[in-house]
């Protein structure tokens, strides 16, 4: 009678297939679409691994997931490695992840644009909110290392165009870990501290990888919210950085910024001297025209006796003048007199009287009587002559 094979539980079937798998497996490169992506709040991350005729489950746990530098995403062709073990829960094959890299371009270029585009959809990089640099800053704030490249250059700048502001240095790590967190927390500083009226962050040149420290979030959010204007110069004028992007304006190199803080300066400065020469040149004409008329009222001037005996002439001319009109006035009003008398007498009642007339008053109304009808038998009437007159009493009234 054959043998009847032995008979094995589900577990112990899962426990012995993960145990050839895990031995056969132990690291492995896996190449594939990533498909179903789910990261949970427990910070692992689930996907599934895929090409055109096959998929495989796969599982990065929260201690490796944070060491990503960019976040995987459905559709993305990456290389994955890690180990291959089973889940007994499931009884299915898995790949435990240690790493993963983009295919055919770098994680941190990839960590950069997904950066970049979330950013830009929150509106950090929007141009309505940068504003423009200060006119005349007296003070500078500086982040960047102490001993790099970068300050000496600002240095230079500031020292060979005399601009005589003042340089608060707020020094920080530039690269490496933690050096993100140390910049942000310098403009921060810079902020509180309250002094510096514009503050330029950056470093000098290097490579993707030592610049990386500009591209991280932190900074991005500190730039945003200083309250400080904030020039970034990072790198040199190939190099892009998150930060440029943040920034109220990028300036291409360490010493371009330094030359921008003080543009509107030195711009005030040559204006200056374009307006004291200006006006200097007006003053001048000005002081040689005034010279020209003082010349002329010097030569013009005449002493004070004889300016005294010119208007005592004038008084004379005066008064010889107003005596003649005074006396051509009277004469004529003389002349005028004598003709208004003359006509006057001419009409006198009195003259009339003289050639034998006589007026006629009427004793009860006291009026000239010019009618005989007007006084009656018994009237008495008075009788003015040229001289004397006399009285009369009415006998008879005639028509």
């Amino acid at each position: 009678m054959p043998e009847l094979p032995r008979i094995l539980s589900v577990s112990r079937l899962s426990a012995l297939l993960k145990e050839v798998v895990e031995e056969n497996f132990v690291q492995v490169l896996v190449q594939g679409e990533i498909s179903n992506f789910a990261a949970p709040s427990s910070g692992h991350l689930y996907f599934s691994l895929k090409d055109e005729k096959a998929q495989i489950r796969a599982v990065v746990f929260r201690s490796q997931a944070r060491l990503l530098t960019f976040r995987p995403e459905n559709g993305m062709e990456v290389i994955c490695s890690g180990r291959v073990s089973v889940y007994a829960q499931r009884g299915e094959v898995q790949l435990i992840v240690d790493s993963v890299e983009p295919r055919g371009i770098g994680s941190l270029q990839v960590a950069f644009e997904q950066l970049k585009a979330r950013l830009a959809s929150e509106g950090l990089f929007a141009e309505e909110r940068k504003r423009p640099l200060p006119d005349f800053p007296r003070t500078i704030g500086i982040v960047t290392s102490a001993t790099g490249a970068a300050i000496h250059d600002i240095r230079n700048v500031l020292t060979r165009r005399g601009s005589g502001v003042r340089v608060l240095l707020r020094p920080v790590r530039v690269q490496g870990e933690g050096a993100a967190a140390e910049i942000a927390e310098a403009i921060d500083d810079l902020n509180r501290h309250g002094e510096a009226d514009v503050l330029i962050v950056g470093r000098g040149g290097g490579s993707l990888e030592d610049l990386w420290a500009f591209n991280e979030e932190p900074v991005a959010r500190a730039i945003h919210a200083s309250g400080i204007p904030v020039i970034s110069a990072v790198g040199h004028e190939v190099d892009f950085t998150i930060a440029d992007f943040v920034a109220d304006l990028r300036a291409p190199t360490p010493s371009a910024a330094a030359e921008m803080v003080l543009r509107s300066r030195l711009e005030l400065e040559g204006h200056l001297d374009h307006l004291i020469l200006r006006l200097a040149g007006q003053m001048r004409s000005r002081l040689e025209l005034l010279e020209a008329r003082l010349t002329g009222f010097e030569r013009r001037l005449r002493s004070p006796r004889q300016e005294l005996a010119l208007r005592r002439q004038r008084q004379g001319e005066l008064e010889a003048r107003l005596q003649q009109a005074m006396a051509r006035r009277i004469h004529d009003a003389e002349s005028r007199l004598a003709s208004l008398c003359s006509r006057l007498d001419i009409l006198s009642p009195l003259r009339t009287l003289s050639r034998g007339y006589a007026i006629v008053f009427s004793e009860q109304t006291g009026r000239a009587v010019r009618d005989g009808a007007e006084v009656a038998v018994g009237d008495r009437l008075r009788l003015r002559f040229a001289r004397g007159g006399a009285r009369a009493l009415v006998e008879k009234v005639e028509s």
